[in-house]
């Protein structure tokens, strides 16, 4: 009878719907059906994997992208959530590709416990530090452009334009062409340059307003969620941002100190080969989180004396400034894992504070 056994759920995510699939305890494929990306949909997509029999746990794709949502209204139901990476290659060439696949696939993983990651909750004051931090980034990146192009011009500039503004530091630069009133022909190349680089000049000011609101913002957030991990030296609210969104809102999650630096890729592997016994960092894991304990250890190793005796003990050793490196990474992930499992601050309490 149906309702005498267990089933698992496989769900394969995408914008506007959601593939999902249904197995029993022993891995037969049951159904598959595809609902919207919408509360009733994922009402019913709920609904739909209930019927079938007593729902052991449910895979999903893309927890921290398109199945974001999903994931957070399966955890309400109080429904448990498996993280599912997208099979590899190999596995995709012997099966072949498509969203019921995709869907079977998902179930499979959590049944044969390929699968047994807990997703990010994203419900918490390290989500609001990621949506932050998102546009942040992008308007240091975008500003970066903005000088590059403004430098750029100065060199192609005719020598009226350029030999005003050569040597000119970036503030004063930015100052001077931001309040510039260039008078002439649009058909003339040196007003016309002199407009260009008055208004890149003021899209850099924008991009700097903006980058300091997120700044203004994100200091305190960062700060609330976890004190202690700020006040470590070396750790700035960028990196202690990062870790935490590197971490999530539910930290828990994170088995060990070993596990989270391996999330970090500055997990020690083995790369020993005949009369070579060393190891290197793990190429995998979140790249941000690597560079911002690389960036904590290059402020340690320039400001700790701690940390600069123990790179002068390694160099003697024969040790090379990348296998230092790599050691103190492994360090700072230690420390930083401690911090990062303390209590986060809740958004309910935050507006208490407020």
């Amino acid at each position: 009878m149906a309702d005498e056994i267990a089933v698992v759920g496989g769900v394969d995510t995408h914008t506007d719907f959601h593939q999902a699939a249904v197995i029993d305890s022993i891995g037969r494929h049951l159904a598959t059906e595809a609902f919207p990306t919408t509360p009733d949909g994922y009402h019913r997509l709920l609904h739909w994997l209930r019927s079938h029999a007593d729902l052991l746990a449910v895979g999903v794709e893309g927890t921290g992208a398109y199945g974001a949502e999903l994931a957070r209204h399966l955890r309400a139901e109080q429904i448990t959530v498996v993280d599912v990476d997208r099979p590899d290659r190999r596995a995709r060439r012997a099966n072949g590709k498509s969203d019921p696949v995709d869907a079977y696939a998902a179930a499979t993983a959590v049944l044969s416990g390929r699968a047994g990651g807990t997703p990010k909750t994203r419900d918490g004051v390290v989500e609001a530090i990621r949506s932050l931090r998102v546009v942040r980034r992008s308007a240091v990146k975008s500003r970066t452009q903005t000088i590059n192009q403004i430098r750029t011009l100065i060199v192609t500039a005719p020598s009226e334009v350029r030999e005003k503004l050569r040597g000119l530091p970036t503030t004063e630069l930015i100052h001077t062409l931001a309040r510039s009133r260039p008078t002439g022909q649009t058909s003339d190349p040196i007003h016309t340059v002199r407009v260009a680089l008055r208004r890149l000049a003021r899209r850099h000011e924008y991009l700097t307003e903006e980058i300091n609101d997120a700044n203004a913002e994100l200091g305190p957030l960062v700060a609330q969620a976890a004190p202690e991990l700020v006040a470590l030296l070396g750790v700035g609210t960028e990196t202690a941002g990062q870790l935490l969104i590197t971490a999530g809102d539910n930290p828990e999650r994170l088995r060990s100190e070993a596990s989270f630096a391996h999330l970090c890729a500055a997990a020690p592997v083995p790369a020993s080969s005949g009369r070579t016994n060393r190891h290197r960092l793990d190429r995998g894991g979140d790249r941000a989180a690597n560079n911002a304990l690389h960036m904590i250890a290059l402020v340690r190793m320039r400001y700790d004396d701690r940390t600069k005796d123990y790179v002068a003990r390694r160099t003697a050793q024969g040790m090379s400034k990348k296998d230092i490196l790599r050691c103190l990474k492994r360090f700072i992930a230690r420390e930083v894992y401690k911090h990062l499992t303390s209590p986060h601050i809740t958004p309910k309490s935050l507006l208490q504070t407020a």
